[in-house]
């Protein structure tokens, strides 16, 4: 077996988990999968992949808020009336 050397890296336990999940369904692990990235890096000379700004708008806003809700990240809002439903909605205009 050849010599392995140790890389640390802190990220939030939940892109972990989602990145172990992504992985493992492809029957690889994480330290697999990032040193498929770090081979793919050395032969490309870079990024194996265009790094880009992501270009956000009202209904890729909506989804993250969507996302954001439903991992407990933000509450969802309520209203006990119509109108105040509305309200509020007038006035994020």
């Amino acid at each position: 077996m050849a010599k392995t050397a140790n890389l640390n890296v802190r990220i939030e336990p939940e892109v972990k988990q989602q990145a172990e999940d992504l992985f493992g369904s492809f029957g690889i692990s994480v330290t697999d999968a990032i040193n498929i990235f770090l081979r793919t890096s050395i032969m490309e000379g870079g990024f194996p992949f265009q790094i880009r700004k992501p270009r956000f708008n009202a209904e890729t806003l909506a989804m993250q808020e969507a996302r954001d809700i439903m991992s407990g990240k933000i509450q969802a809002k309520s209203y006990k009336t119509t109108d105040d439903l509305l309200q509020a909605l007038n006035a994020e205009d």
